[in-house]
């Protein structure tokens, strides 16, 4: 065979390959409009409070007791206000944090406002327009051509982050929207205490790095805790914490692992550190929605539910409406709460903010959060699995190597 029929038969296979994948992509949009036509339901919980090293810890799955609790501490806010959203609907839930953040920059507090412009794109112009008393910064990936050929400069503001006077911060998986704080089961956390201050560290450190022609803050860290830790992603830097940090747990743990994820698209590290654990005898446990928004993640996350059964991890499926919180507990001793994903775009690409807790309490209130959520979760078994139609199991196929790019 010459090297011309060689070339052109790479030619015809990488087209047949990319087309597949297209239909696919195409099948999975069209789907995802049907999908959005479900009648959703969540089961709720009330915000639980802990005390970890003199600071006050509460856990929010319910998003409208998280934002009347931001709204209550943005209506008390004296000094400083940050708030920092991946997406920020033109609801009455958006609206309504919009125009306190107004009133209280017009009575003198600082307002300091971040969302991701990409995100943000099929909400209204005239909704994305804020009060001139505002410091606003509508964060995009790239500023010039060149930086699309950067893969430093791909990421995307991924994080969901407030701040009041400094003492009191909220991190977690909810944006700003009544969809997300009415029919999507999140997990949020609200700290009060001198931890907060790391955490605006980590908000002034993104606004002095990227909202260069807006005024500077300074930043207040407090002393090391090792109770409460930040792990902060710059992709810019190229820093990834976050994923090390899973990886380190997943590693020491000894007895159980719970895991609650929207999209499970992991690498091959974290991977094999979650099926090195369930052969070392860890209970490993994984929650992710039967039906996310992003039917595309669903049938990237699908191509590892086989590895996964078979080593022994528990898969359940969340029922009805979408979960999408960011959360894991491990052995009855540590926790993390936050915005990053177990997928590549969280951990390897996007602008991201996890909490680590080592403490029992919350971790014992996170787990007692997760048999609660087993209650509207079915298992999947991997006889289920398998038996699962072909026409799905070739869908699984071709979609595969995109996995890098979500």
């Amino acid at each position: 065979m010459s090297y011309r029929e060689l070339e052109d038969g790479f030619l015809v296979t990488l087209a047949l390959i990319v087309s597949s994948q297209l239909l696919v992509i195409l099948i999975s949009l069209i789907s995802n409009q049907f999908r959005r036509q479900r009648k959703l339901s969540i089961t709720n919980q009330p915000p639980v409070e802990s005390v970890i090293d003199g600071n006050q810890i509460t856990i929010y799955t319910y998003g409208m007791d998280f934002y009347h609790a931001l709204l209550r501490d943005i209506t008390q806010a004296k000094d400083i206000i940050c708030i920092e959203s991946f997406i920020w609907k033109d609801d009455a839930v958006g609206q309504q944090i919009k125009e306190l953040l107004a009133k209280k920059a017009r009575e003198g507090v600082t307002v300091y406002v971040v969302f991701d412009a990409f995100a943000n794109l099929v909400v209204p112009r005239p909704f994305k327009q804020f009060s001139p008393d505002i410091h606003l910064y509508r964060y995009r990936a790239w500023q010039r051509f060149l930086d699309l050929f950067d893969p430093r400069r791909l990421a995307r503001d991924h994080r969901k982050l407030a701040i009041i006077d400094r003492t009191i911060s909220y991190v977690g998986g909810f944006n700003i929207g009544e969809l997300y704080g009415r029919k999507w089961r999140d997990t949020h956390v609200r700290i009060e205490g001198s931890s907060s201050h790391n955490l605006f560290a980590a908000f002034a450190d993104f606004w002095n790095a990227q909202a260069h022609k807006l005024p500077k803050l300074k930043t207040e860290r407090a002393s090391l805790s090792p109770y409460i830790r930040p792990y902060v992603n710059n992709p810019q830097r190229i820093l990834f914490p976050i994923r090390s940090m899973y990886i380190e747990a997943i590693d020491l743990a000894k007895e159980h692992i719970f895991l609650t994820t929207p999209y499970f698209v992991p690498d091959r590290v974290v991977l094999s550190a979650l099926i090195d654990a369930a052969d070392r005898g860890v209970q490993v446990s994984l929650l992710v929605p039967e039906r996310s928004n992003h039917l595309l993640a669903d049938w990237l996350a699908r191509t590892y539910f086989t590895d996964c059964l078979k080593r022994g991890i528990r898969i359940y499926l969340y029922q009805g409406a979408m979960i999408h919180a960011k959360t894991a507990t491990v052995d009855g001793k540590w926790t993390t709460i936050g915005t990053a994903n177990l997928d590549r775009l969280s951990l390897f690409g996007n602008h991201e903010i996890n909490v680590e807790f080592f403490s029992e309490e919350v971790a014992t209130h996170m787990e007692g959060m997760f048999e609660y959520d087993l209650k509207a979760c079915r298992e999947l078994s991997l006889d289920e699995w398998n038996r699962r139609p072909m026409t799905q199991k070739l869908g699984e196929l071709v979609l595969s190597p995109l996995w890098p790019f979500l």
